[in-house]
């Protein structure tokens, strides 16, 4: 998630004004003994994400430690590895494919909260939104990634991303250099490959001790109304972003894709994940919204279903089988990206007229 927080707050108040008729009624004034919101489900719902997305990792861990020592038994000789241990190296790869499978989708769904604490954010970096340093130093992950064998990558990108081209091979300086037919039937297809087994085990020991300290913070945090508004103002325009990476990513573009994460999982299934977290942030803080402006935050709650469902609408049409081109996904990032900045404009309304503080990160 690149912050545009700057830039998309100019425009947020003329945006809310103009999105429909609702949000041009007067702006909410914060009322005598106004009682803040309660946000112990926001807090509890984190906790869920965390925990879950901990034993996840764990699993994960646990089949990349033991690719490592099947490869490590071959001498890291891994065209010797794939002719004699076949059965048992494509069993534990897709134990490991399974666990990233699991524990991805449930990280999107604490992301929104994550993404947009200030306190929190640089777990996502480090875990999902984070650049290689090579790329884009301005918007690196924090971390080297060391191996077991001695080798350092220096800031290699985020850990989903660098977990995920390794185990499906679309990133050749992660693999082994050895094609693996894993189905015999004579042609290399996406995800027929071996990984090399340090960079799995270095990558996934790490995501594991990340989740885990996320965890911890999340049970450390307490969150306050700025929390909760600065994550939906961060997070709900991020539309685009998501969109884009869609577009290039495999579900779009095909065997054409250079792009080398969110290839396995739809970016549109991870966005309604990010917005159902969000959904969870708006549902505490709406009674206070509602206690100043009733009309208001009832829209901003409709607003929100229909971009959600406007969303898996579309991704839905892509799991029966529509191949978008990339001028669709882009029109239809335009669309989401709208929707996203109208609800953003009138959150960003309610919250100066309340006093409440959004934070730029």
């Amino acid at each position: 998630m690149t912050n545009k927080l700057l830039s998309l707050l100019i425009g947020f108040s003329v945006l809310a004004l103009a999105s429909c008729g609702q949000a041009q009624s007067p702006s909410p004034q914060p009322t005598a003994g106004q009682t803040a919101s309660d946000l112990s489900g926001v807090k509890t719902y984190l906790l869920e994400q965390c925990r879950a997305l901990t034993e996840a990792a764990m699993e994960l861990q646990m089949a990349s430690d033991r690719y490592y020592n099947i490869a490590k038994e071959a001498e890291f000789n891994y065209a010797a590895l794939w002719n004699t241990r076949r059965d048992d190296v494509k069993a534990v790869l897709e134990e490991a494919r399974a666990a990233w499978m699991k524990a991805s989708p449930l990280y999107e769904k604490a992301e929104g909260i994550v993404a947009g604490t200030p306190s929190l954010s640089q777990f996502d970096t480090d875990l999902d939104s984070g650049a290689a340093g090579d790329e884009d130093p301005n918007n690196a992950v924090s971390f080297d990634l060391k191996l077991p064998d001695g080798r350092v990558l220096p800031k290699p990108g985020n850990l989903f991303g660098v977990t995920e081209s390794t185990l499906w091979g679309t990133d050749s300086q992660y693999g082994s250099g050895v094609v693996a037919d894993w189905d015999g039937d004579g042609t290399i297809e996406f995800g027929e490959t071996l990984p090399d087994a340090n960079v799995l085990k270095g990558s996934a020991d790490l995501l594991y001790q990340t989740a885990k300290d996320l965890l911890s913070a999340a049970e450390a945090w307490s969150p306050t109304e700025s929390d909760a508004f600065t994550a939906l103002v961060v997070m709900l325009p991020t539309m685009s972003e998501y969109f884009a990476s869609w577009r290039d990513s495999r579900f779009v573009l095909g065997d054409a894709s250079t792009q080398r994460d969110f290839n396995v999982i739809s970016r549109l299934a991870d966005i309604q994940d990010i917005l159902g977290g969000l959904e969870v942030v708006y549902a505490q803080v709406r009674p206070r919204i509602e206690s100043v402006n009733p009309a208001q935050a009832g829209q901003i709650a409709d607003e929100m279903r229909a971009l959600k469902a406007f969303v898996a609408d579309v991704h839905a049409k892509e799991q029966s089988g529509k191949r978008f081109t990339p001028e669709e996904a882009n029109l239809l990032g335009e669309e989401a990206q709208n929707r996203a900045t109208a609800i953003t404009g009138q959150i960003s309304q309610v919250a100066a007229a309340l006093g409440i503080r959004i934070v730029e990160q």
